[in-house]
């Protein structure tokens, strides 16, 4: 996009350069030697100009707002880049610390059980109810 509205300014340009290169009289038009039909008084030679000059203007706006674009997906993509890194270093940081929470772990398990398992204490005086009436039906 940004090339083409370079590229349409610059035909714009070109025109305009060759209307005020060609012209010996303001009632006649003519571009790179060949005269424009319809055009003959200084009136509409104005109205072209003010289209040729339009055409620059609507050139340069698509040149700009492509461009301005591509800069905010660039920043955008950078952005998430760095948000994606942040979060891996997190995560590389959360799993440095779980490896040694479980190697503490195991470490104090081992000598706790031969099987592996962790001692459970149980609460004295507490009821446990089961948490559905099909958890005591004997099958």
């Amino acid at each position: 996009m940004v090339f083409l509205g370079i590229v349409l300014a610059a035909a714009a340009v070109a025109v305009g350069v060759g209307i005020v290169t060609e012209n010996s009289s303001s009632a006649s038009l003519s571009i790179f030697g060949h005269h424009v039909p319809g055009v003959h008084t200084g009136a509409q030679v104005f109205i072209v100009g003010g289209i040729v000059s339009a055409f620059v203007v609507v050139g340069l706006a698509v040149s700009l707002l492509s461009l301005l674009r591509s800069m905010r997906v660039r920043r955008e993509l950078h952005d998430l880049r760095d948000e994606r890194e942040e979060s891996m270093s997190a995560l590389v940081t959360k799993n440095q610390q779980l490896e040694r929470e479980l190697a503490r772990t195991r470490s104090g398990a081992g000598s706790a059980s031969a099987a592996g398992q962790v001692p459970v204490t149980a609460q004295q005086g507490r009821v446990t109810e089961p948490a559905s009436q099909f958890f005591d039906q004997s099958v």
